[in-house]
């Protein structure tokens, strides 16, 4: 090859050199500026996914709390209610500051595990339901757990499920558990009254006032009560001893003052825990069982209440003129009328004097006495003691008495000896107060009531002259009938028992009674009546099921315990029999 030949050869290749390293850098810049681009493009989505972040955020805050999540304003979760005390000041129901756990489902992200992680604090919580609820992302707004303790919240703040809140509450606080349940009622989970006083605050203006947002978060005037939390828990006591000591299906007891008719202690047995009115099942079913003890025998049921009524017949016998303590009637033969034979249990069969019928409990005695009355004035008698009509006082839920629709000479010879006409025992205990406190029926009073305001409302019933009567009898029956069994020795205590048969699905049972007794002390001042009932008992002192072995006796703890709390000095020796003797 000449040398002008290899010349253009390499002037050749040098050239394609040149053109490929320019095609090439070409490339790099081309690259460089796709890059750049894409950098540019991801920083403005990130600048722009940032400012929506902080929009929304933004927005969270300044937006009504309530609005966002659709919670109770916090004037209604954070209502309050007034303190209840007793006649002393002894706290019996208060408010305590808790909270409760709320989800807002449109923001939670994995369902299943956040319903896992609530389930290791809550194992009864229902994961059917709590996951339906955690689900429906169109909601903004469920309740979890309402009143949780301060300690499961800690453990569900360190479980850090996104979604899950808490919101402060009230709830209501019994310190004393079932000692006052019946009296107190409970509230529900949003803190308005359900049942017993609690209810009846409501129904005074309370409800009004919460619904309006004036008790919110504020101090509010405590509420007392004429019931004594020292005999209260004496009565519960011995009513919880008495349905286990004679296997019965219930027991309870009131204690009454008889002159300005307030309402000391009262207690029916079963009951329940006001702070914790319902009970739930390890199945998650609610405890029926438990439940049954809502269920307040004293004044919200009624019963046939056998022999006690035989103190309201003789007393309107007495009141009527038709006898006298020194009066005799024929009780020596059984009386049968409309297919009936109505005899006495342990009869002596033979004419008795109105002591001795009282004494001996005589059903053909007493049924003597309301026929020298007549029908009409026996039903105006006890119409007028308040017995057959619904009783005014400040319990919801009180029970009406029931009675046949049209008096014949049958029924009121029954209604004398306490079978045909059904009453509550509270009412019984209100009328026999009116037997022996001078005449006077004074309404029954949950709250403190002064004997000046009982005067002004109390209206006169019998005479003042039957009263004394009736005192006699009582304290002879104390002394010498079936009273002895409830003696406590210097406090001078009388009364009268009641052994009915229990009706079932409206049939009198044979096996089956519902025993009553009703009593007062001290009988030479009687101050205070106290009625004690008894529902089927299976068993009883020395194995009798009557009242004598089984009513009594519960009068007797009552008044031995309470007696001296209420101020009621011991007078030994027998006052009993110098009552008597001074009057008689």
């Amino acid at each position: 090859m000449s040398l002008v030949s290899k010349i253009v050869l390499a002037k050749r290749r040098g050239h394609l050199n040149v053109s490929a390293l320019r095609v090439k850098n070409r490339k790099k810049v081309d690259l460089y500026k796709q890059g750049k681009t894409r950098v540019v493009l991801v920083a403005v989505g990130l600048v722009i996914a940032f400012a929506a972040s902080a929009a929304r955020l933004v927005e969270y805050g300044v937006r009504d709390p309530a609005a966002a999540s659709d919670i109770l304003p916090s004037d209604k979760l954070m209502a309050s209610r007034p303190d209840i005390l007793d006649r002393n000041g002894q706290l019996l129901a208060t408010d305590i500051r808790t909270v409760s756990m709320f989800a807002e489902p449109n923001r939670i992200v994995d369902v299943d595990d956040a319903v896992e992680k609530l389930a290791t604090i809550f194992p009864d919580i229902d994961r059917k339901g709590t996951y339906a609820k955690l689900s429906a992302k169109s909601s903004r707004f469920a309740w979890i757990r309402r009143q949780i303790t301060p300690r499961q919240q800690s453990q569900i703040l360190e479980l850090g499920i996104p979604g899950v809140g808490f919101r402060p509450e009230k709830k209501r606080f019994y310190p004393g558990g079932n000692t006052a349940a019946h009296v107190l009622g409970y509230v529900d989970i949003d803190n308005r009254g359900v049942a017993g006083m609690e209810r009846y605050l409501d129904e005074q203006g309370l409800l009004d006032l919460r619904a309006a947002g004036l008790t919110s978060d504020m101090p509010l005037e405590p509420v007392t009560l004429s019931i004594d939390l020292r005999v209260q828990n004496i009565v519960r006591e011995v009513a919880a001893e008495a349905l286990v000591k004679y296997q019965a299906q219930a027991a309870g007891a009131v204690v009454l003052d008889v002159e300005t008719g307030e309402v000391l202690a009262m207690a029916s047995l079963p009951d329940f825990d006001p702070n914790q009115p319902s009970r739930t099942l390890p199945d998650g079913k609610v405890d029926k069982e438990y439940e049954k003890g809502w269920f307040n025998r004293i004044s919200n049921a009624t019963f046939e209440m056998g022999s006690t009524f035989k103190s309201f017949t003789l007393a309107m016998g007495l009141d009527e003129g038709k006898v006298t303590l020194n009066s005799v009637i024929d009780a020596s033969r059984p009386i049968r009328m409309g297919g009936f034979t109505i005899k006495d249990f342990k009869g002596k069969n033979r004419p008795l004097t109105i002591p001795e019928i009282f004494q001996y409990s005589s059903n053909i005695g007493t049924a003597g006495v309301a026929d020298l009355v007549g029908i009409e004035r026996h039903q105006e008698f006890l119409t007028r003691l308040g017995l057959l009509s619904k009783m005014e006082t400040e319990m919801p839920g009180v029970a009406t008495p029931t009675q046949p629709k049209v008096w014949k000479k049958i029924n009121s010879v029954t209604i004398s000896y306490g079978h045909g006409a059904a009453t509550t025992p509270l009412q019984t205990a209100v009328a026999a107060a009116s037997l022996i406190n001078g005449g006077r029926l004074v309404p029954p009073t949950f709250l403190p009531r002064s004997a000046a305001q009982a005067n002004d409302i109390a209206k006169i019933v019998i005479r003042e002259k039957t009263s004394e009567d009736m005192r006699y009898l009582y304290a002879w029956n104390g002394i010498k009938g079936s009273g002895r069994s409830a003696q406590v020795e210097g406090f001078n205590i009388g009364g009268k028992t009641g052994t009915a048969d229990k009706v079932i699905n409206g049939r009198y049972a044979t096996d089956q009674n519902f025993n009553a007794f009703v009593a007062a002390f001290p009988m030479d001042r009687p101050k205070y009546i106290v009625l004690t009932i008894i529902d089927a008992p299976q068993t009883g002192e020395n194995g009798g099921r009557t009242a004598a072995s089984t009513a009594a006796p519960m009068i007797k703890s009552i008044i031995g315990r309470a007696a001296p709390l209420l101020g009621v000095a011991p007078r030994f020796g027998d006052p009993g029999a110098e009552y008597l003797l001074a009057n008689y």
